[in-house]
C-alpha cells in the first residue's frame, strides 16, 4: 500500500541532495514527463534513477551542453556546406570515396577510443565514458573487411587530414583530458542524431545488403532509445564540475574538431574528383527537407525549432509554466498517495 509522497517514493534512489531539489517546485515542475507517461511508457522503479538524472536537473545557458550548442552553430553550418556531405546527402556516392571515408572514421575512432579508455576513472571525463553503448571502433572493422577483406590492414592508410585530427586526439588525451569532452560530444552526439538517415542514404545509393553489412558504423546495438541517451548524455556532461573557463576550452575545441572533419571531408572531395567511378545516385534528395533527412545531424539544429515538440519543450521552461506544472505534479502525487492509503 502506498503511503508516501512521489518524491519519497524515489527518494530511495537519489541522494539528500537530489531529495531535496526533488522537493523544491520549481525542480519538480521538470518531473511532470514521468507521471505524464502512460502505464506502457512508463519506466519501471529500477529504471528511476536515469530518468531523474534526465528530469532533475532543468536546463540553463551557461550548462556544458547549451554552450556547445550555440558556441558550435557556425561551424555546423560551414560543415554542412562541404561538398562532400552535400553530395552525401543527395545520395551521389562513389563506393571507393565511401571505403576512403570508412577508413577515416576508422582511424579516428581508434585514437579517441584509446584515448577515452585511457581516461575512463578521470573525474573530468568518466561520467561519459560508455564503451558498450557508443564505441564504434569494432563496428568500423566490420565494415573494413566487407570492403577490403581480411586482408584489410595491409589495403588502408590513414591520409594526411585525418592523421592531424588523430595526433590532436592524442594530445587532448594525454595532456588536456578535459577537451576530450569536445570530441566525444561531436562526434558520438551526432552519429546517434543522424545515423539512421546517412546509413539508409549509403544503404540505398550504394546497393548494400539489407543485412547492413557496410553500414555497421551507424548500428547502435546498445542504444534503444537514442533521444533518452542523448538527453542522459547531455544531463551527464552539465553535471561535469567545470569552471567558466574550462567550458569555454571544450566549446573552442568543440569548433576545432569540426574544422579537422571539415579538412577530412575536402579531402575526400579532392580525391573524389580525381575517381573516374560514376558517382552512385540513389539517396534521398537533401534539398526538399522532407522526410527523415531532417534528422541529419548537418540539419537538426535549422529544423529543430519549428518542430512541435521543441516548441512545447521551450514552453516547459517558462518559469509560470513550471510553476503551474508543479503544483499539478505535487497535486496528482498528493492524491495518488491518498487514494492508495
Amino acid at each position: 500500500m502506498l503511503k508516501a509522497s512521489f518524491c519519497d517514493i524515489v527518494g530511495a534512489h537519489v541522494d539528500e541532495k537530489q531529495k531535496s531539489w526533488c522537493r523544491d517546485w520549481r525542480i519538480l515542475g521538470n518531473c511532470f514527463n514521468i507521471l505524464a507517461l502512460s502505464p506502457r511508457e512508463a519506466p519501471a522503479l529500477t529504471e528511476w534513477p536515469v530518468w531523474l538524472e534526465l528530469s532533475l536537473f532543468a536546463c540553463s545557458p551557461t550548462d556544458l551542453s547549451e554552450l556547445l550548442k550555440e558556441g558550435t552553430k557556425e561551424s555546423h553550418d560551414r560543415a554542412e556546406n562541404t561538398q562532400f556531405v552535400k553530395d552525401f546527402l543527395k545520395g551521389r556516392i562513389k563506393k571507393e570515396l565511401f571505403k576512403r571515408a570508412t577508413v577515416a572514421l576508422y582511424f579516428t575512432y581508434s585514437a579517441l577510443e584509446e584515448e577515452m579508455d585511457r581516461n575512463k576513472d578521470n573525474p573530468v571525463f568518466a561520467p561519459l565514458y560508455f564503451p558498450l553503448e557508443l564505441h564504434r571502433r569494432e563496428a568500423l572493422v566490420k565494415d573494413l573487411k566487407y570492403f577490403y577483406g581480411e586482408g584489410w590492414k595491409e589495403k588502408i592508410q590513414c591520409s594526411e587530414a585525418t592523421q592531424h585530427y588523430v595526433d590532436r586526439i592524442h594530445h587532448v588525451g594525454q595532456h588536456e583530458p578535459e577537451l576530450l569532452v569536445a570530441h566525444a560530444y561531436t562526434r558520438y552526439m551526432g552519429d546517434l542524431s543522424g545515423g539512421q538517415v546517412l546509413k539508409k542514404v549509403a544503404q540505398r545509393a550504394l546497393k548494400l545488403p539489407s543485412t547492413e553489412e557496410g553500414i555497421q558504423f551507424y548500428v547502435f546495438d546498445n542504444v534503444s532509445n537514442a533521444q533518452q541517451f542523448k538527453q542522459l548524455y547531455r544531463a551527464r556532461m552539465n553535471a561535469l564540475d567545470l569552471d567558466k573557463n574550462t567550458k569555454e576550452r571544450i566549446v573552442e575545441e568543440a569548433n576545432r574538431a569540426f574544422r579537422f572533419n571539415m579538412q577530412v571531408f575536402d579531402e575526400l572531395d579532392e580525391i573524389g574528383r580525381s575517381l573516374t567511378e560514376e558517382a552512385q545516385d540513389g539517396g534521398l534528395p537533401a534539398h526538399d527537407g522532407k522526410g527523415d533527412l531532417r534528422k541529419c545531424p548537418y540539419y537538426a539544429d535549422k529544423l529543430g525549432a519549428s518542430c512541435p515538440c521543441h516548441a512545447a519543450v521551450a514552453l516547459a521552461k517558462q518559469p509560470l509554466v513550471q510553476l503551474i506544472l508543479a503544483a499539478c505534479v505535487a497535486v496528482a502525487a498528493g492524491a495518488a498517495a491518498w487514494y492508495s492509503m
